[in-house]
């Protein structure tokens, strides 16, 4: 913990919520910490920009204020030399149309254009084509959009208000949010050496549904050690009836949002497994289909049962990672196969 704790006070510039959330557990603790920085905060072949970019968009589909704030405005800090408006935390508002393609692409807002999406992908085809991305780029960007459904995930689940909660007069959350943009933008600058963080867990071998990561090894040792830490714990802390129910419900899912019905269809899987692993199931089903209903109703019964907060964090962290992964191997293809550009002559 003092190691993770420590770099990510170096790296990221303060130790961030959404990382430390994670102390109850220690391996999901530097496992959610060397997915953050070998995706989003290592130098890489994709600018900073573009990887927050994306991290907002997904938020913003995932409906995780939280993320949605911190990494808009990281965003406005980076580009406000140049175009962007830092009293403003509309991803799409940033001044930085190409930008804005590449995060349409990985996790833009809903279709309809409300926020009521819960997921990365849609089955309906964006807009706008894909930019031409090289294989490395490809794997850094996909890797930050799966890091980030996993992130909005466990937060929607863990955490509360946004850091500059929406209450308040707007002079002062228009001030407090310049200020904030200023500091990450500064933080976000900095170069950061790719691969730092792979030692604080065992290499592993690569799972086969994130075998898109290959490309770009750094993050792909660092999905490989985080995908085995989570898995361990998921097979600590989540039955295994509800692991089976999962992974099937999402065999079949296309990235598609869930729909009005969802309570209903997460009630019809749930009365399909014991009785003794239904608050497990509800739990697992809402925390990967659509985290921001997850209320205290749902975590209350495992609290009687006598579950812990490292329990408890293990179901949420094991189901958001296994989300993840299955939006991650949706997602490559479409992004891998967008065209690439005519050399140009001499």
């Amino acid at each position: 913990m003092a190691a993770v704790y420590q770099e990510v006070e170096r790296d990221f510039g303060l130790l961030a919520p959404p990382v430390a959330l994670h102390a109850p557990a220690p391996l999901l603790l530097a496992a959610t910490w060397t997915m953050l920085r070998e995706t989003l905060v290592a130098n890489g072949s994709v600018p900073r920009e573009c990887k927050e970019a994306v991290a907002a968009a997904v938020s913003e589909a995932n409906r995780c204020p939280y993320c949605v704030q911190i990494h808009s405005l990281t965003l406005h800090g980076l580009l406000s030399r140049r175009a962007a408006s830092a009293a403003s935390v509309a991803v799409a508002t940033v001044g930085e149309p190409e930008l804005w393609d590449v995060a349409a692409w990985l996790g833009g807002p809903p279709n309809d254009g409300s926020t009521t999406s819960s997921v990365l992908l849609t089955s309906a085809t964006p807009p706008t084509p894909p930019p031409a991305l090289s294989p490395v780029q490809a794997a850094e960007l996909v890797g930050v959009a799966v890091t980030f459904h996993y992130l909005n995930r466990v937060v929607n689940v863990f955490l509360a208000e946004p850091p500059v909660p929406a209450q308040g007069p707007a002079a002062v959350r228009r001030n407090a949010q310049r200020l904030l943009g200023r500091v990450l933008g500064e933080g976000a600058r900095a170069h950061r050496e790719p691969g730092r963080s792979l030692d604080l867990l065992p290499s592993t071998a690569l799972p086969e549904d994130l075998g898109w990561t290959r490309a770009a090894p750094t993050v792909a040792g660092a999905f490989a050690r985080a995908a085995d830490a989570v898995t361990e714990a998921g097979r600590r802390a989540v039955p295994e009836p509800v692991r089976d129910m999962l992974h099937r419900v999402l065999s079949n899912w296309d990235g598609a949002a869930p729909g009005l019905d969802l309570a209903h269809r997460v009630e019809d899987y749930v009365a399909e497994l014991p009785a003794k692993d239904r608050p497990a199931g509800r739990l697992v089903l809402l925390t990967a289909l659509a985290s921001y209903r997850v209320e205290e109703s749902t975590v209350a019964p495992l609290r009687t049962a006598g579950a812990s907060d490292a329990d408890l964090l293990a179901l949420v962290a094991w189901s958001a990672l296994t989300a993840a992964r299955r939006a991650g191997a949706l997602a490559y293809p479409r992004i891998a196969s967008a065209p690439t550009p005519p050399a140009e002559e001499g």
